[in-house]
């Protein structure tokens, strides 16, 4: 199934939907259209059932630059355009967190500003070697939009953070492993067949177990011990219930492969 935009890709094989950024020649930046179609996308993925995996990537040699800053100075009133631009972004980013849907964001070049919100998002994160990630916000005198303030202190504590968003250095894709921004680092030549092979693991496994992991990590933070303790029991029961649940003792105890719904 393919859905037609102007400046993102959208196919879908079955379980698996693929978005590509797609405003090569003027790095991915996002302006209101490519905001308004990703968000599209991602509610799309969201709420049709069959999704079980999400790859994001870019076209080119970026995966996106993030805002299009020369479409904020264009604007009649750029207050007025960045704020509808980052409440577009921000129902995409929504959308990509709370799908049952894993998001694997294969990180094929540099991502700056909201491009690297986007690329942190992911559930899996893999990039190419010749990748890069910058915060860049201070540099033109704004701060951070896309989730960045959310996800980095979670991932790489406050003082990186800091470190990242107020001097914005620019961090190697190994660096930035190192750093656990990511999940792993590829040759660029092995981008592609390295997140194909995560998307058809997951277009093969349970989907319901994977929301459920994403759900958990997502209120964990919100939680006492107990209160997590009991959604983890209220998941697992569910899990348990489930076709997939069944499957998934039937084959351990049968000592086969188990085959997802």
């Amino acid at each position: 199934m393919t859905h037609q935009y102007e400046n993102i890709l959208f196919a879908q094989d079955g379980p698996i939907a693929r978005i590509t950024l797609n405003r090569p020649n003027a790095a991915n930046g996002i302006n209101q259209a490519l905001a308004d179609e990703l968000a599209q996308a991602a509610a799309y993925c969201s709420d049709d059932p069959a999704v079980k995996v999400v790859v994001l990537t870019g076209a080119g040699k970026f995966f996106s630059a993030g805002g299009d800053v020369r479409a904020m100075a264009a604007a009649d009133d750029t207050g007025a355009f960045i704020d509808k631009l980052a409440e577009t972004l921000h129902h995409a980013v929504s959308s990509f967190a709370r799908m049952d849907a894993l998001l694997i964001t294969a990180v094929n070049g540099t991502a700056a500003g909201a491009g690297l919100s986007l690329a942190i998002a992911g559930d899996l994160v893999v990039a190419a070697e010749s990748a890069s990630f910058t915060m860049s916000y201070t540099k033109v005198g704004l701060s951070p939009d896309g989730g960045a303030s959310y996800y980095l202190p979670r991932l790489i504590g406050v003082r990186r953070t800091q470190d990242l968003m107020l001097t914005n250095r620019v961090l190697t894709a190994n660096e930035a492993l190192d750093w656990q921004l990511l999940h792993r680092v590829v040759p660029d030549a092995e981008l592609a067949g390295a997140v194909e092979e995560l998307a058809q693991q997951f277009a093969s496994g349970p989907k319901l177990s994977n929301a459920n992991v994403k759900k958990l990590l997502l209120v964990s933070s919100q939680h006492t011990l107990e209160e997590q303790l009991g959604t983890e029991a209220a998941f697992i029961t569910h899990c348990a219930e489930s076709a997939d649940g069944a499957e998934g003792i039937a084959a351990f105890l049968g000592k086969r492969a188990p085959k997802f719904a």
